[in-house]
């Protein structure tokens, strides 16, 4: 499997290709699976960011940040 790094180096790669001289069928496959490889990675990390955040109130006590929807 590819470090996060790898596939950005990747899509972007591809992405100038695109503009430039376009895709073929398997390239664009390539494409759409890293991109959502990425997006899910990225969304994973940034759930764990959240998941560790904490909201200190005016009177000193810290809560933990809430879900405004269900998982």
């Amino acid at each position: 499997m590819k470090t996060q790094e790898e596939r950005l180096v990747r899509i972007n790669e591809l992405a100038k290709k695109a503009r430039e001289e376009g895709l073929t069928p398997e390239e664009t496959a390539e494409r759409d699976a890293l991109r959502e490889e990425y997006r899910l990675a990225f969304r994973a990390a940034f759930r764990g960011i959240l998941d560790n955040t904490y909201i200190q109130q005016p009177d000193g006590s810290r809560e933990k940040l809430k879900s405004k929807k269900p998982n």
